[in-house]
C-alpha cells in the first residue's frame, strides 16, 4: 500500500482537486453544485487559502497522485465571522474508507492550532453516515438542521451542522 503524505496544495495540484470534486459534483449530494466546474473555475476558490492563516488546504498525496484534500475556508464574508472556519474534505472515490480522510482532518486541524479561530463547522448532506461518523470522531457536536435546503437530483436534501472548538 502507498504511503499517504499531507501537505499544502499547491497550484499543481488543481486539475486533481477539480477531478476529485468533480466526482461529487455528478454522482453525489454532498456539494450542491449542479455541473462540473473547470479548473479555471475552481481557481478563485484555490487561492482563498494559503500556507499561514486561517484558510488552509492540505492534500493527501500518494506516490504523487492527490487523493483527498482537506480545507478550511471562510464560513461567512463578514467580520464578525471571521474566527469561525467551516471544514471541507472530499476523498477520491479509490481512496475512500482508508483512514485518508482522518489523517487528513488531524494534520489540517493541527496545522491550524495556533490561529485565531474560535470555532470549526460543517455542512453534512443528509444522509451521510460516514461523514458524520468522521466529525463526530474529531469532536464535532450536531447543532441543528435546515431541512430541505437544496435541490438536486430531483429532491430536496436536509443539512446538518456541525461545529467544534478550534482546541
Amino acid at each position: 500500500m502507498a504511503q499517504t503524505l499531507i501537505r499544502p496544495a499547491v497550484r499543481a495540484d488543481l486539475p486533481r482537486l477539480t477531478a476529485i470534486y468533480n466526482h461529487y459534483v455528478l454522482t453525489s449530494p454532498a456539494t450542491f453544485d449542479l455541473e462540473p466546474l473547470t479548473v479555471e473555475q475552481r481557481a478563485a476558490w484555490f487561492l482563498e487559502h494559503g500556507d499561514t492563516g486561517r484558510h488552509r488546504l492540505l492534500v493527501a498525496d500518494e506516490d504523487s497522485l492527490v487523493v483527498g484534500y482537506a480545507s478550511t475556508s471562510r464560513f461567512r464574508d463578514r467580520a464578525a465571522y471571521d474566527t469561525t472556519v467551516e471544514a471541507s474534505i472530499y476523498c477520491a472515490p479509490e481512496a475512500v474508507g482508508r483512514g485518508v480522510g482522518s489523517t487528513l482532518y488531524r494534520r489540517l486541524f493541527a496545522t491550524i492550532a495556533g490561529e485565531d479561530i474560535n470555532r470549526i463547522v460543517a455542512g453534512i448532506t443528509l444522509p451521510n453516515n460516514a461523514s458524520v461518523a468522521l466529525h463526530r470522531s474529531f469532536g464535532f457536536v450536531q447543532v441543528g438542521v435546515f431541512s430541505q435546503n437544496g435541490r438536486k437530483f430531483d429532491r430536496y436534501w436536509d443539512v446538518a451542522w456541525f461545529e467544534r472548538p478550534l482546541a
